[in-house]
């Protein structure tokens, strides 16, 4: 076992193991393309992904992990991006899946962006959280990251937290903490409903339309192709003869700053919480009725 410093959110040094992580800021090291390679565009240690009336593009990890964190450095479409969405997200496979999405809605020019998480348990999602940046993200890099361990899940953009979505299996809701998650990005034409509902529709004359990377970052267990679900759980789990990083007790809630933090955004920036949607939920779903940052 050998140790090394990591930092997570900027403030603690811990105890990581060096076998089965991934660290890395190249995208030929972690990603690869998984369609539309003519869309892609490279430059120096940017990544362009292009979308045009013929198609988007994505990428998607060479391998998959278990908990840990990810996280790329993004430059949204610029100038009327409406139609538009750009698409940051881990997912496992097959019909009851786990997933953690970051979704960019473009809008009008001069219009804020919206940015849209959601989180898939066995394969059901609508727990859509949206939210308008307090910046321009058209502008410059911003940094969109998600941790994950078996206490939590944590939506972070430029180290500020957005969302958390708890472990509350001692109340009998599941939570994704068995299934091994590739790491995805895309962009492509939404226009059905990504700006105003659908009512804004992509204006092509604008096209190509581009969405820039930098700084792949994946701090995780990778998890070998061969290995059962379960049993990917337990390598990736600490105990009595291994520590990671990600288990430290001090990762199991935010911090009170974190929570303060959590709290300026939702009160803030928040434009739609689907727990606060009666007309989608006469009965309010449980998760939320237990836990207001869910």
């Amino acid at each position: 076992m050998s140790s090394k410093m990591c930092w997570f959110f900027s403030f603690f040094v811990c105890l990581m193991l060096s076998v089965s992580l991934s660290t890395s800021s190249k995208f030929d090291e972690l990603f690869q393309p998984s369609w539309a390679f003519d869309h892609f565009l490279h430059g120096g240690d940017l990544l362009k992904l292009k979308l045009d009336n013929s198609s988007g593009a994505g990428f998607v990890s060479k391998s998959k992990y278990m908990f840990g964190r990810v996280s790329i450095q993004l430059k949204l479409v610029e100038g009327d991006s409406a139609g538009t969405f750009t698409a940051f997200y881990m997912s496992s496979e097959g019909p009851n899946h786990n997933e953690f999405d970051f979704e960019f809605l473009g809008n009008t020019t001069g219009e804020p962006y919206s940015v849209q998480t959601n989180v898939y348990v066995n394969g059901i999602g609508n727990r859509e959280q949206r939210l308008n940046l307090w910046f321009d993200p058209t502008k410059d890099f911003h940094s969109y990251s998600i941790f994950w361990n078996q206490r939590q899940v944590v939506f972070l953009v430029d180290e500020t937290p957005i969302r958390v979505h708890t472990n509350m299996e001692h109340r009998g809701i599941p939570y994704p903490k068995d299934q091994p998650m590739g790491v995805y990005s895309s962009i492509w034409n939404a226009d059905d409903w990504a700006t105003q509902g659908g009512r804004v529709k992509t204006d092509w004359s604008h096209a190509p339309f581009i969405a820039t990377y930098k700084s792949f970052e994946i701090n995780a267990c990778e998890c070998p192709i061969s290995v059962a679900a379960m049993d990917n759980t337990k390598r990736c789990s600490s105990n009595e003869d291994k520590k990671y990083w990600w288990d430290e007790p001090n990762l199991s809630v935010l911090n009170l700053h974190q929570s303060h933090q959590l709290m300026w955004v939702r009160n803030h920036h928040m434009v739609y919480d689907y727990c606060s949607d009666g007309s989608r939920f006469p009965i309010t779903p449980l998760e939320c009725v237990h836990h207001h940052h869910s």
